[in-house]
């Protein structure tokens, strides 16, 4: 069920906060229950038979921690169950996600195996991770959890299921256990619909909206169609701020959700376009991710405990593996060591050059540079495959020659003519607008995402998420208070939201 559809907006979330306050000032532990209830139906809306499996994960988890929990001290039977723990774990992420790709790079290399067709489960990468986490976590004695509804909540609580964050146990539980038997509170309810209505205004007018010129260049290129330079980079930036806004939208509204139910969710983005360096980024950047791939990966290979070259290598193989989380592709591993690359030369960097970086050229260029890397290994990230990547790419750095006038207006598959792919003498689809104006929107998106303040920061003084002190809040000027002005621009955003919504516009980092 999406955020940003009617059914969950007028229908669901209503009634899952109504059902939840009123059994919550009766009966605690029944009002967890419709809080996981209402989850699991949130989650088997698209597909039912994915609960069972996610119900699996849950209990199977649940009791190899109640088993890592009976040992006392460290033993080799303790380290095993932890181990097998997590190969269940992973097993079932590699069935359902890596099969059909391992099968097929076999195949390339002379096999002759059947390539499966299997339906991945929305969040499956998601709530693993999780799982994974808090089974490292009881093994090293961080966290003890014997209550099976509890932990059932602490995985499915509706607002990060699907996409994130990636919570740990101890900065959900004690949250529910205190929130629970109180009655509403209207402040953070407030808040939480202001930064709900932020994210859903990013995600339908700014991302969706961009998305049009990102797919028009994209598909061109898969089609084997030669983008001009401009085509290639209004299309790379118009990915670049789309996938921005989307997954910044989605952040925003889970944080408004979980607000709404007085939880306050770790952070996951913070303006991350503004970083001066790739280490920079990745700390604003799916924050929860970084976090449980430094704690529970990057670490563990042992860090940069022996020596810069090791540490590079653990980089670049964190990276990697990071890469091959988002998608079982070449072109996702690519990204991912593009990032490896970048962080184990930033990394270099600072200890060549330890000063750099003081003053505005200093700094302008520094965020220069991080930016231009980010946007190159975005054309990983976003090409159907390496191909198409690649002839992306040339088109930006003038391998199709330096023309700088549009002359795709849009790649759409008409049935009429037998689904042949249509080329037009502009930017986009029937005439509707032309290339300039995507780059309009783009420069338009750009600003407010280098420039702007983020919803968290206009929310700060409700502590909106977990975490937002580390990252150095600015004190903007806009600063959101429950008054009748800031519920006006919250009114006539959220209907300006209802007319826009569009039934089939899923979140990005759904596929993931």
């Amino acid at each position: 069920m999406l955020f940003n559809s009617y059914i969950f907006i007028f229908c669901f979330l209503p009634a899952a906060l109504v059902v939840f306050y009123y059994l919550s000032a009766k009966n605690t532990r029944v009002a967890v229950v419709s809080l996981v209830l209402s989850s699991l139906f949130y989650y088997g809306w698209w597909n039912f038979n994915f609960v069972f499996l996610i119900l699996f994960s849950i209990i199977f988890n649940f009791l190899v921690a109640r088993w890592l929990q009976s040992f006392t001290g460290a033993s080799r039977l303790r380290s095993l169950a932890l181990a097998g723990g997590i190969a269940v774990n992973l097993s079932l992420l590699g069935f359902y996600k890596y099969l059909g790709f391992f099968a097929g790079l076999m195949n390339a290399a002379g096999a002759s195996l059947s390539v499966p067709e299997i339906v991945l489960p929305i969040g499956i990468s998601f709530f693993t991770f999780q799982q994974i986490a808090f089974l490292a976590d009881t093994h090293q004695g961080l966290t003890r959890e014997r209550d099976f509804i509890s932990y059932a909540l602490f995985v499915t609580f509706f607002p990060q299921l699907i996409a994130g964050p990636i919570v740990h146990h101890a900065e959900m539980l004690p949250q529910f256990k205190k929130r629970l038997g109180r009655s509403l509170d209207w402040r953070l309810l407030n808040v939480g619909l202001f930064v709900f209505v932020a994210g859903l205004t990013k995600k339908v007018w700014v991302a969706d909206t961009l998305a049009v010129y990102a797919d028009a260049a994209y598909d061109a290129a898969a089609a084997n169609i030669v983008l001009t330079l401009a085509e290639a980079w209004a299309g790379t930036l118009a990915y670049t701020f789309q996938l921005y806004f989307d997954f910044s939208g989605y952040s925003d509204m889970a944080a408004g959700l979980a607000l709404m139910f007085g939880i306050r969710l770790p952070i996951n983005f913070f303006s991350p376009y503004k970083a001066r360096s790739i280490i920079d980024f990745w700390r604003r950047w799916h924050i929860t991710l970084s976090r449980f791939l430094r704690d529970y990966l990057y670490i563990p290979l042992g860090g940069n405990r022996k020596g810069p070259a090791r540490r590079w290598v653990n980089l670049g193989l964190t990276m990697v593996l990071g890469g091959l989380w988002h998608g079982a592709a070449l072109n996702f591993i690519v990204w991912g060591a593009l990032h490896g690359a970048y962080l184990a030369a930033n990394h270099a960097w600072r200890l060549a050059v330890p000063r750099w970086g003081g003053g505005r050229l200093g700094s302008l260029v520094s965020w220069g540079g991080t930016f231009a890397a980010v946007v190159i290994a975005w054309v990983f990230f976003r090409a159907a495959d390496m191909d198409t990547a690649v002839g992306v790419l040339g088109a930006m750095f003038g391998a199709e020659g330096f023309s700088v006038s549009g002359r795709l207006q849009g790649i759409a598959p008409v049935a009429a003519v037998g689904g042949d792919w249509l080329r037009f003498d502009g930017f986009f689809a029937n005439g509707l607008v032309d290339w300039r104006w995507g780059l309009a929107l783009v420069a338009g998106a750009g600003m407010l995402a280098v420039l702007g303040p983020n919803t968290m920061e206009v929310a700060r003084t409700y502590r909106p998420v977990l975490g937002l002190a580390e990252h150095g809040v600015v004190q903007s000027r806009l600063k959101w208070r429950p008054i009748l002005g800031w519920a006006i621009v919250t009114g006539v955003l959220f209907g300006a939201c209802v007319i826009k919504i569009s039934g089939d516009s899923p979140f990005l980092y759904f596929q993931f």
